[in-house]
């Protein structure tokens, strides 16, 4: 069901021809950006026409518009199943506690007597926030990404989710509930990669979407490419993949738990990656014995969590040492990461590479897609070893302000005069020395 990689008795390769030993799944942007590339140009042009359009060719329904009207919001919020309200609002509780203790402050640093630089961080103005409606309904999604956007400040915040066919062209109702609980009324039936053309570019009319600065949220590999396409016209959280999960485990950790966390991550899609790292030849038996069992007794068996466990995305990873594992985790970057091994919070403490961490046999990855407060849009494809989960940072801009009295610039002046000449720049020295009794040269 799940492959092996053995890697001990040899001394751990370096960077990245250890990452070119563990499992990846394909997950080829480039090869799908010149397929949305003439989508984007379309709601370009075409604006709302192109996204009726594209909701028809791609999810089946025909819309008369695409804005999803505040009575339908109103009506999915009184119809939620009660419990599922009681959850949603848990989330959004634990999920503003953590992302408000997010923000930052402005930040004076006085570099000399007389001059200063103060740090100020301003929300961007407006996002467009996307929440996936392919093979799964997430709602967590929604919460993900609007209570940072929102605890940053962000004034304007829309959301588009694909339109469902066996609700009239809507997205899903549980959807709108999280928006209207959230309080989100501008919510848009558009998916994939016209989703954040729409949100790029903006579109005309009374239902039109105005553009955006910024767009955030998970989604599959269209979704991916139209922000590789955009990037540079618009902020971007990260080209997010097929989730991940890779646990680090010694021969302390449950097999039963290990087995379990790792089928709950490879339910989400068939490129879904489960990867076990373990020094432990007993364990790594005993978890594929487990999972057997585990695998039978669950859904989504047959299009999703077999072909995650047997695709080249997923495998044990056997090492020497809890040393070499920590090597490899690192390595590999993994978007959600378990320790589950003696002392594990100080093993955590040193890992470098990872989307999010969680510590120990109590903190499963499945609490953190929804309760734990901490977020779960992460970087996946080994992009934790540069890139963030979002968070209230990622809504914010840091803007530098200097201000410097005429003595504080004049005692700095000749070494601003020297580094301009050194780089043959003239005309920058001789914007100071316009302001004291220097003569500009004369060609």
């Amino acid at each position: 069901m799940i492959s092996r990689i053995d890697l001990r008795g040899n001394t751990l390769p370096e960077g990245g021809a250890l990452r070119d030993l563990l499992p990846r799944a394909e997950f080829d942007v480039e090869a799908a950006l010149e397929k949305v590339r003439p989508i984007c140009e379309d709601v370009h042009h075409r604006g709302t026409a192109a996204l009726i359009e594209y909701a028809e060719r791609f999810d089946g329904v025909r819309l008369d518009r695409v804005r999803v009207p505040a009575e339908a919001l109103k009506e999915a919020l009184a119809r939620l199943d009660p419990q599922v309200r009681a959850a949603l609002e848990e989330s959004v509780r634990r999920a503003r506690i953590v992302h408000r203790s997010q923000r930052r402050d402005a930040h004076t640093t006085q570099v000399v007597p007389g001059g200063s630089v103060t740090e100020k961080w301003v929300p961007v103005e407006r996002v467009g926030l996307y929440a996936p409606g392919g093979r799964s309904v997430y709602p967590s999604s929604v919460i993900m990404n609007v209570v940072p956007a929102q605890e940053a400040g962000v004034g304007s915040i829309a959301l588009a989710s694909p339109p469902q066919k066996e609700f009239g062209g809507l997205p899903h109702p549980t959807i709108l509930a999280a928006c209207a609980l959230l309080g989100i009324d501008e919510v848009y039936a558009v998916g994939g990669a016209q989703a954040v053309a729409m949100f790029a570019y903006g579109t005309s009319g009374p239902d039109g979407c105005a553009p955006a600065n910024m767009v955030t949220g998970p989604g599959n590999i269209w979704v991916a490419a139209a922000k590789r396409y955009f990037t540079g016209r618009i902020g971007i959280d990260t080209e997010a993949g097929p989730t991940e999960i890779a646990v680090l485990a010694d021969d302390t950790a449950d097999p039963v738990h290990v087995a379990a966390d790792l089928i709950s991550q490879a339910e989400h899609d068939p490129l879904a990656a489960a990867v076990l790292v373990t020094d432990s030849l007993a364990l790594a038996e005993a978890v594929e014995k487990e999972l057997e069992p585990q695998v039978a007794a669950t859904k989504h068996v047959e299009d999703r969590i077999k072909p995650a466990l047997a695709g080249r995305q997923s495998a044990i990873v056997l090492v020497d040492s809890l040393e070499d594992g920590l090597k490899v985790v690192d390595a590999y970057g993994a978007e959600h990461l378990e320790i589950q091994t003696a002392d594990a919070a100080a093993v955590a403490n040193r890992v470098r590479n990872a989307g999010a961490i969680f510590v120990g046999p109590w903190a499963p990855v499945s609490l953190g897609d929804y309760c734990a407060g901490s977020n779960h849009v992460l970087p996946t494809g080994g992009c934790a070893c540069h890139s963030s989960g979002l968070s209230v940072q990622s809504f914010l801009r840091g803007i530098h302000i200097v201000d410097y009295t005429r003595d504080a610039l004049a005692e700095v002046t000749h070494h601003v005069v020297t580094l301009a000449e050194a780089e043959d720049l003239p005309a920058h020295g001789a914007a100071l020395k316009a302001r004291f009794e220097w003569k500009v040269p004369q060609k």
